[in-house]
Order: C-alpha cells, then structure tokens, then sequence
C-alpha cells in the first residue's frame, strides 16, 4: 500500500505489490519535444493518515518509465452539442439539481482527505499555466488550488448545466475573479475549443465516467499547447483476484445508475499509455484498504 511519486530521473518501471484496495491515481504529465527536464527528484517521504472509512498509508519515490511521442493531429471533431446530446441525452432538471447538491455537498469528506496530495500535484501549475480547462469541474472544488497562479483563467468544462452555480461560488470563493472563469457545457469527448489552446487541462474522477476515454485523451491532446501539463486524479480498478475487487465488479451496474455513469472497473492507466503522450509523469499512488 503506497503512494509512488515517479520522476524521470530513470526508464526502469516499477513493480507494486499487490494489495487489497481501491486504487487512486494523480499524475501530472508533460507534454513536451525532449525528455530532458530540469525539476529536481522529490524526497522520499512517509506520512500516516487515517481518514475516516478510507486510510492513506504511505509515500515513497521512485521513477516511472517515460510515455512515447504523440502530438494531437487538427480537429475534425463533429459538433460538440450534437455529441454532448448523444452520448449525454437530456436528463429532467430535477436529475441534475439533484446530483449537482450531491456532488457539491456529498464530497466535502473526500476532499479534505486528499487535500495534501492535491495541493501538492496542483503546484504544478504556478509559472507554468495561465489558461487552465478542468474536464469534469462539478461544483469546482480543485478551484481553491488555481488561486495563487498568477493572472489565471479558468475553463469548465461539464455535461451537468446545473454544475454552473456551484462551480462559478467556488470561483469567486477562491479569489477567481468572474470574468476569468468561463463554464462549458459539453463532454469532453468533444470541447467546443480551438487546437493548442489551452495550458493545462485538469481532471479529478473524471475517466471512470467519460463514455470514450480513448477519444477524451485525444481531445486533451488537441487542445493543449506544445509543453502543456495534463494533471489527473482517477481512482482505478482494484486488483484482478481481490475481494474488493469481486465487489467493484457487483457494484458496478448500480454505480453507473446512481452516480451518472461513473465505473468502478476501469484500467484508466492502461488507456493512458496507450494514448501517447510524452514527457515525464509524477504519480501518486493511493491504496484505499477499506470501502
């Protein structure tokens, strides 16, 4: 059970033994022409947390195997709304005022428990973006940690209207001024945004419920400038054999229904790889050892 932070500092991948847990992964990746970087490896460390139900247990660094080239071709995407309406039908507003409370009041526990580890990927910004697009940005609660980058605009991209409100309070909560921050509503299979536009692009739980992650991580590639930074937090699959496991795999068509097509059963990292991009990748590994 552990948190790994990988850094370029070697090509050996590394092997994690297997435990019994959930696991979430936060990554920060570069996209960049060459693999040389300047950063400086991070120092180990370990830290104990016991929160609630869930338990943070460990931090180590190591590093990660470094992600071919692969650099987003021009848009050919269809329209965003026609998409947004097929792979999103129209729900009654009375859905998304509902899951819009949930995910803006129901949340608060979780967030307090990973807020050191946000705050330390999220640190990747300063001096690196100013034109920051968060896919899947519910009722905003990365927003607070955008705050201290300089002149920063904020893009919001959702396919929940209702997520406007909330996400535009923790805005002006966190010291973002109105006119910086713009919502978007669409999926981000398909973003109503020009090629090479944006800095970075910003995801939180956001691959278990996108209908087609292959052409999501596409559309992150499009949009973001040469020497952009994808930054992500998914929680994944659980060990193939695990009883946590065996319960995802029950769990997971109730999960899709109540909590609007989120997967409990997904390789996120597998598609991610797959995918392309290059650089460097700084990750932390978080193994939940209880439901």
């Amino acid at each position: 059970m552990a948190i790994l932070n990988f850094t370029p500092s070697s090509m050996f991948p590394v092997t994690i033994d297997s435990a019994r847990g959930t696991r979430v992964r936060g990554s920060v990746i570069k996209m960049q022409k060459s693999l040389n970087t300047t950063d400086p490896p991070a120092s180990p460390g370990f830290s104990l947390c016991t929160c609630g139900r869930k338990h943070f247990l460990g931090e180590a660094t190591t590093p990660f195997l470094p992600i071919s080239p692969s650099y987003a071709a021009p848009s050919t995407a269809p329209n965003s709304t026609e998409v947004l309406n097929q792979l999103r039908p129209p729900k009654p507003d009375w859905y998304f005022e509902l899951y819009g409370y949930f995910r803006s009041a129901g949340m608060e526990r979780y967030e307090k428990e990973i807020a050191v580890y946000k705050r330390k990927l999220f640190a990747n910004l300063v001096g690196k973006a100013e034109t920051v697009l968060e896919i899947g940005i519910g009722a905003g609660p990365n927003i607070k940690y955008y705050n201290n980058i300089p002149n920063v605009s904020v893009l919001g991209v959702d396919p929940n209207p209702k997520m406007e409100s909330h996400a535009l309070k923790s805005a002006i909560e966190a010291g973002v001024k109105s006119e910086n921050f713009k919502f978007i509503h669409a999926v981000a299979e398909s973003m109503p945004l020009e090629d090479a536009s944006v800095d970075a692009v910003v995801g939180s739980l956001v691959m278990c419920s996108v209908s087609d992650i292959p052409q999501t991580l596409k559309e992150i590639k499009r949009i973001l400038k040469p020497g952009g930074l994808y930054l992500f937090v998914e929680h994944v699959a659980a060990e193939d054999g695990t009883f946590l496991r065996m319960v995802q795999n029950v769990l997971d068509p109730l999960q899709q229904v109540v909590a609007d097509g989120c997967h409990l059963t997904r390789n996120t990292e597998d598609y991610l790889l797959e995918a392309g991009f290059k650089g460097w990748c700084r990750t932390y590994w978080i193994h939940y050892n209880k439901l």
